[in-house]
């Protein structure tokens, strides 16, 4: 049997390494200044702030990232469809 929390976030957060997530790298020192300097306080909410903070940074740094995507594969259909009638209209003569 397993018990289910629907109120309590059972994700954790990515690995936290600056280079991976230069956006937040200022909240992720915070955040690993705070379990550093409250050890035990940590799991009674010392630092919950500033995970809610850094939860938001990592959402929108998704995004960024995601758009970003998006736009890269746009162009990248646009240039496989500019091929693909290349390619037809060669076959055709």
């Amino acid at each position: 049997m397993q018990l289910r929390f629907p109120f309590l976030p059972l994700e954790m957060h990515p690995p936290l390494t600056l280079h991976r997530h230069p956006m937040c790298a200022e909240i992720i020192e915070e955040f690993q200044k705070c379990h550093l300097d409250h050890p035990v306080k940590k799991f009674f909410g010392e630092c919950t702030d500033l995970k809610i903070k850094l939860d938001r940074c990592f959402r929108q740094e998704k995004a960024l990232k995601r758009k970003a995507n998006f736009e890269e594969s746009k162009k990248f259909k646009e240039q496989l469809q500019a091929y693909k009638r290349e390619i037809a209209e060669e076959n055709q003569e």
